[in-house]
């Protein structure tokens, strides 16, 4: 029996999900507006979204798709978990941000 091809289109769908969550959690710049925006909630479902995709697809992907598809998965989920640990309302600190002195309360 031979194994099924690597399909560069659910690859590369795969790939646009996980930027997507990683545009959502704060981790990278937003193309469209050049800034950092969090939104957990729609990280969350962007995640559960490839948490679907791995329980329907599994025993049809290629080895390689499905090594990547987990390992996109416990990147992001970990993240999301230290973001939370963060605070829903927090924002993500830049390094710039991590590197000035503490203001002093009033």
């Amino acid at each position: 029996m031979s194994e099924v091809a690597v399909n560069d289109a659910f690859v590369g769908l795969l790939m646009q999900l996980q930027y997507t969550a990683w545009i959502q959690l704060g981790k990278v710049t937003h193309p469209g507006t050049g800034k950092v925006e969090r939104d957990l909630d729609a990280a969350k479902d962007t995640i559960d979204l490839l948490g679907a995709l791995e329980e329907k697809t599994r025993g049809n992907l290629h080895a390689d798709e499905a090594k990547l598809l987990t390992h996109f998965l416990l990147e992001l989920r970990m993240n999301y978990v230290e973001e939370l640990k963060q605070g829903a309302g927090a924002a993500p600190v830049t390094p710039e941000e991590s590197k000035a002195e503490p203001q002093p309360g009033p």
